[in-house]
């Protein structure tokens, strides 16, 4: 006989589920009595929105299936932020809650609540288990759905007695047949002969990366077509290290806080290529930035998103990977000259001089040079604010990764997603960058990191206010600063002395490098405080 702890944790061994991240309660005990006794690892954070964000970085960092869990009623709600956070940046997810006696539900008891309706609109899917027999299939389902199409958060709802109930046997599936889910992974042939086509005819192409480029694998590929065709790139916020920041084809991000120059290639373009991005309001804020003869291509996976913020001419639905084999195998073009020419000269004349104010650290200049400091294949995690939109600009990204809060504009995402994306590339460097608010929204996951001896790289652009709030109340409230303003504390340095964490405070940019420097060299985490003008704008 197995109980249903028993085999909701079989079902991640079959999984080959590594790693876990929660926080433990009543109604979740039996699960996580059962995980003790194997070998998949079980992270304590100290807040259940923590947990999914960690599952977020490790899912990131590894491209597979994240796995965080929670107890019923508050622990659930509070890891809502954190899947919904998943869910608009398209990162697979299983988030495993425990729940009330089955009888007890919709009696309003001691930490009930409907966490499958809760989380309705921001999941892929949820199941609420009520028999035992039944956590084999579900878990089977749940990672497939999470991992294939477009990727995204998938919920288990467990109530306690179907932890503790009996079956008999335990028998994985293997193979999942789930009625009207079936995504498209190959592009239709004929959608990509109309694309070829058109694009032999362009005089100024565009393509724009998006987040789906990195989720599916297909940079490599995506790099390829970017080089045979020589079609200038640009990118969303989540498309970043898609192409190699210093390659002369990649113009920069495009959007309200993008590059100049990135965002008049959109609008001058004749024809854009979108590949997995949904270019929501951030990266194309109204319909006028795009020119009204532009054709429009859209690769995407999941047909919904395709048209949803752009009109589309050409939709492509189909993994990205597979659908830039097709198109490489059959592509014959090379964009002009010309209008690679005159795409150069717009990043020269649109470069806009950095504001600088003496005895403060200068952090759009600083981040360039953090980049080729860090080793090959680093990870830098933005927070949300002015240093995530410092970071995107600025961070040069290589062969490394570049993770952000894109959709959801989450705070309080750097750090746990760092502590994630540790655990699974324990070699390489992983940096979280945060503003002062941001920072103070998680800086309870420093025990975590200490818990379980991460060499976590965190610095903290310190600038007394909420810097993105603070600049849009400049621009249009007459400077006045409702809220916004933090005063100098805490003291982040006596936080960090008191989880036993080394930490630096720098005044200049180069006080900073050689901070960085010592901070990456060392083999211990590391706090850096960096002290940035309250004035200093976003780019």
């Amino acid at each position: 006989m197995f109980s249903g702890a028993e085999i909701m944790v079989k079902c991640l061994q079959e999984e080959k589920v590594e790693i876990v991240f929660g926080y433990p309660g009543a109604v979740i005990c039996p699960f996580f009595d059962e995980l003790d006794k194997t070998e998949i690892r079980a992270v304590l954070v100290r807040q259940e929105q923590n947990a999914a964000h960690a599952a977020s970085g490790y899912a990131r960092a590894l491209s597979r299936v994240g796995v965080c869990v929670a107890t019923s009623g508050p622990g659930a709600l509070n890891m809502i932020t954190g899947i919904a956070t998943a869910y608009m940046d398209s990162i697979p997810l299983v988030a495993i809650t425990g729940q009330v006696k089955s009888d007890l539900l919709g009696r309003d008891v001691f930490q009930e609540a409907d966490i499958t309706g809760a989380c309705e609109s921001f999941v892929k899917h949820s199941y609420l288990v009520k028999d035992p027999a039944d956590l084999p299939r579900v878990f089977k389902e749940a990672f497939h759905i999470a991992s294939t199409g477009r990727p995204g958060p998938v919920l288990i709802d467990v109530p306690v007695d179907t932890q503790l109930g009996k079956v008999e046997n335990f028998v994985y599936p293997d193979k999942v047949n789930i009625i009207g889910y079936k995504p498209s992974v190959s592009g239709h042939p004929m959608q990509i002969k109309r694309a070829l086509e058109v694009l032999s005819q362009a005089k100024r192409p565009v393509m724009v990366a998006g987040g789906g480029v990195l989720s599916s694998g297909a940079k490599l590929r995506f790099r390829e077509f970017a080089a045979e065709t020589q079609i200038p790139v640009v990118s969303t916020m989540m498309g970043i290290g898609a192409m190699p920041s210093q390659d002369p084809l990649y113009v920069g991000m495009i959007g309200s806080h993008g590059k100049k120059a990135a965002n008049k290639v959109i609008h001058d373009a004749d024809l854009i290529i979108l590949c997995g991005a949904r270019v929501g309001d951030r990266a194309v804020s109204a319909p006028d930035q795009v020119a009204e003869n532009t054709t429009i291509i859209h690769i995407d996976i999941d047909p919904a998103e395709i048209g949803k913020n752009m009109k589309t001419n050409i939709p492509i639905v189909g993994d990205m990977k597979n659908v830039l084999n097709q198109m490489l195998k059959a592509v014959d073009y090379t964009a002009p000259e010309e209008w690679l020419d005159t795409i150069q000269q717009w990043k020269k004349d649109l470069t806009t001089p950095r504001k600088q104010f003496d005895g403060y650290v200068e952090p759009r200049g600083f981040l360039e040079k953090l980049s080729g400091m860090m080793r090959t294949k680093g990870i830098l995690i933005a927070d949300v604010g002015q240093n995530q939109i410092w970071c995107a600009n600025n961070y040069r990204v290589s062969d490394g990764r570049f993770f952000t809060s894109g959709g959801m504009g989450t705070m309080g995402y750097s750090v746990p997603a760092a502590i994630g994306a540790k655990f699974a590339r324990p070699n390489r460097d992983v940096v979280a960058v945060c503003g002062d608010g941001s920072f103070q929204m998680m800086f309870n996951e420093l025990a975590t990191i200490v818990q379980n001896q991460l060499n976590v790289k965190i610095i903290v652009m310190r600038n007394t206010v909420l810097g993105m709030v603070h600049e849009l109340q400049d621009m249009f409230y007459n400077s006045r600063y409702a809220v916004t303003e933090l005063e100098d504390k805490p003291d982040f340095r006596q936080i960090a002395a008191a989880y036993g964490i080394e930490s630096a405070f720098v005044s200049t940019n180069e006080e900073a490098e050689q901070a960085a420097a010592a901070m990456l060299k060392s083999e211990k985490p590391f706090l850096l405080v960096c002290n940035v003008h309250p004035n200093t704008p976003s780019r």
